[in-house]
């Protein structure tokens, strides 16, 4: 089994790249520019565009490769909102480029995408749940699983999942996780909002269960989170309360009052019964988690 990874400079595409090194699975991790992952050895690394069309084509006719996890992508939320060609770009013509070229070598293509595609209204959604996507974010990566499901090749699956936290080398940008842990030690003021609910996602979890899918060829939309459904202020004050740290500065706000540019959906979460049952996914509880950070 040959594993091809996008965005592998990325917190996910780094964990795919640790558990494939320790399995002794052969891989080629991409990414745009250089190896920033000192994990990753430069023998299995190749600069990769996912936007330039030949590049692409190199490095799939030089790898041929079993799978391919789509992990690159623009996911800033605001930022897309505000550079939507620069978006669609990575997000969707990537994926295209991608989907294209793996094709002739009747690869199977996992892409990455998000709860976001929802519109957060009931939450706990499963796969078969219709997408309402509420942000040039969430649109793009629509647009990306339509790529996939609306095509005659059917190998290939799709990985929905929620905020993924964790560490990792020269990350371009941090996580909500480490970022409230920092602010809490400097005694930061915070305001959080306190009407957005999500289900937190242990990055290590969410790269078994892609590499797990590869090993199992499935099929298909899986969805992959958390366990445990919170809002964006429980989850600051639970990071909080397991490092003993002060929390008196924290405050609760609503979504209106950050006027961010794009718009997220209230309330997501996942129902994990697919993922349980066919992969066997046994996510770890946000304590659990920090446990394992350093």
């Amino acid at each position: 089994m040959k594993i091809l990874i996008t965005g592998s400079n990325g917190l996910l595409g780094q964990k795919i790249v640790g558990q494939l090194v320790r399995s002794n699975i052969e891989f080629l991790a991409t990414s745009a520019g250089g190896n920033r992952n000192t994990n990753c050895p430069d023998s299995c690394y190749r600069s990769m565009d996912i936007s330039n069309a030949a590049q692409v084509k190199s490095v799939i006719q030089f790898f041929s490769p079993d799978y391919v996890i789509h992990t690159a992508a623009i996911t800033n939320v605001d930022y897309c909102e505000q550079n939507p060609e620069e978006c669609y770009k990575i997000n969707v013509e990537g994926t295209k480029i991608l989907f294209e070229a793996i094709k002739e070598k009747n690869a199977h293509l996992s892409l990455l995408s998000t709860d976001f595609v929802f519109d957060g209204v009931i939450g706990n959604y499963v796969e078969s749940d219709e997408p309402n996507p509420l942000s040039i974010y969430a649109t793009s990566k629509h647009e990306a699983e339509k790529l996939l499901t609306s095509s005659d090749y059917i190998n290939w699956s799709i990985v929905r999942t929620i905020i993924v936290f964790g560490e990792g080398e020269n990350l371009s940008r941090s996580n909500i996780v480490l970022w409230a842990r920092e602010a809490l030690r400097k005694g930061d003021s915070l305001k959080i909002i306190d009407d957005q609910f999500r289900s937190p996602t242990w990055a290590d979890d969410l790269a078994w269960a892609c590499i797990r899918i590869c090993k199992l060829n499935k099929k298909g939309i899986y969805h992959i989170s958390g366990p445990e459904r919170m809002s964006i202020f429980d989850l600051v004050m639970r990071i909080g309360r397991y490092y003993n740290l002060d929390c008196s500065s924290v405050e609760k706000t609503t979504s209106e009052s950050l006027n961010q540019a794009a718009k997220r959906p209230p309330i997501t979460g996942f129902d994990l019964t697919k993922a349980k049952n066919d992969l066997g996914y046994d996510p770890k509880t946000l304590e659990e988690s920090l446990l394992l950070l350093s």
